[in-house]
């Protein structure tokens, strides 16, 4: 059978009955935190540049942060951008990238058009994730490797699937949309550091819900998109370097939201960052590291990571977020990354700037890390006065289920996220909203909190 029915097949099949209780737990965690990122980055300069070439028309879809409606499709392009603007979103091993993002959009989209509940909802979400996933399974590392921005190629099809699913289409129609969704993916690694970046989160969402209304209505496919010698996989990695027996196996055991699951980031920057930062501001705060002190910072990632963080001077605030050694400076001179560190003409504060010239960065060797471990990183501070203190680590915290970030944190992220837009008290009730999701009748009393009422828009402007 063609891989576009195979994995359509096992996402239509799926029912909110066959999902084990910590897939639904990690599904509410992930639209928690999906939805707190949404929010705080729908202010962000990319999000409010597509609002206003996507103006607000009609449509009952919520655009995030706003009082504004619009169609589905323009939420789900707008509310996309928004949910990667801050690179604040969700992360997972297997796709190299933020499986949420490109899903939620699309899903929320959908269901302010055509009402349903949250167990409908939070089934299409795990078969999207699923989908998404398992490709990814097959294709990676070489995909990510190759240049590709996983989040968007790959999430276009975790998108289609989700909303197929959440359209209740059937397999041939499913397999249709994944088939137009391989046609509409797309987004480079280049063009990282950029607003480009999460415009391809954006523009996934809007296509993979396009590809699935495109399929309800019968629109034709090639099925065979994904194994023909022509289509995605071989044009998108090349003959050899996919294994489609690898995506096909494993699914649902254990579904890809359990294990490896999701990885929520403690800061708003590129998660190849995160676990260097997790060391560092260890090692700032346990020895009380003081900038005028410190003489050098070096530290080894993995080469892969490397490649798209190893920035030493960044020039703008978003390719700050990808800058290891910005990141490092801002660790050592205020003990903390926050979301106003990547605003503005943040990234050229003195203090850091001062720090900069004395922070290296390098590939970690198999001495360091074991061959298969691509998520860790090692530090070494060397003060003024010969002092060196160093601490290495496996993964940074949060980053599997196995591994969680602490709940408490993950509700404080997701107040302070809500609080930037929203009036702050909101965060408790959609938080709490969100807990009971799987009892909830109608989405919409969801999505209408995560807007501004008229009157509430007007007292902000």
């Amino acid at each position: 059978m063609q891989l576009a029915h195979e994995l359509a097949s096992r996402s239509v099949a799926l029912r909110f009955e066959d999902l084990p209780a910590n897939a639904v737990h990690w599904a509410k965690v992930g639209i928690l935190d999906t939805v707190g990122v949404t929010v705080a980055g729908s202010v962000e300069p990319c999000a409010q540049i597509v609002r206003r070439i996507v103006p607000p028309g009609i449509g009952a879809s919520f655009v995030f942060g706003t009082a504004d409606r619009a169609s589905a499709l323009d939420a789900a392009l707008i509310n996309g951008t928004a949910a990667h603007a801050l690179d604040f979103d969700d992360c997972n091993n297997t796709l190299g990238g933020h499986p949420s993002a490109p899903i939620l959009p699309a899903l929320f989209a959908l269901a302010d058009e055509r009402p349903v509940d949250g167990r409908a909802f939070i089934t299409a979400y795990v078969a999207g994730f699923e989908t998404e996933c398992k490709l990814a399974r097959g294709v990676n590392f070489h995909h990510y490797t190759k240049g590709w921005h996983a989040t968007a190629t790959l999430g276009v099809h975790g998108a289609a699937a989700a909303a197929c699913h959440l359209l209740r289409l059937d397999e041939p129609r499913t397999a249709a949309a994944l088939a137009i969704a391989s046609s509409l993916a797309s987004g480079i690694k280049a063009n990282f550091g950029t607003m480009t970046k999460p415009l391809h989160v954006g523009h996934c969402a809007r296509n993979g819900l396009f590809a699935a209304l495109l399929a309800e209505r019968d629109f034709t496919a090639n099925t065979s998109a994904f194994d023909h010698k022509q289509g995605f996989l071989d044009v998108f990695n090349g003959p050899g370097t996919y294994d489609t027996a690898r995506m096909l196996a494993p699914w649902g055991a254990p579904f890809d939201i359990v294990a490896p699951g999701i990885a929520i980031k403690q800061y708003p920057c590129c998660g190849s960052t995160h676990p260097a930062l997790d060391v560092m501001l260890d090692l700032v705060r346990r020895h009380d590291l003081q900038p005028e002190r410190v003489a050098r910072i070096e530290c080894w990632t993995h080469e892969r990571r490397l490649e798209h963080t190893n920035r030493p001077a960044p020039q703008a605030s978003l390719e700050a977020k990808f800058s290891l050694q910005y990141c490092l400076a801002r660790a050592l001179t205020d003990r903390a990354i926050r979301i106003e560190h990547f605003e503005g003409d943040a990234f050229r504060d003195p203090a850091v700037l001062a720090v900069l010239p004395n922070i290296h960065a390098a590939a970690y060797t198999t001495a360091q890390f074991s061959v298969d471990n691509h998520l860790g990183a090692e530090v070494k501070v060397t003060t003024v006065d010969g002092k060196a203190y160093s601490g290495k680590i496996d993964e940074a915290l949060g980053r599997t289920s196995a591994n969680p970030l602490p709940a408490d944190r993950l509700r404080e992220k997701f107040a302070n996220c809500i609080g930037r837009v929203l009036p702050p008290a909101r965060a408790k009730s959609l938080a709490e909203m969100i807990e009971r999701l799987d009892t909830l009748a109608d989405m919409r009393a969801l999505s209408g909190n995560v807007a501004f009422a008229p009157a509430e828009q007007r007292k902000r402007a």
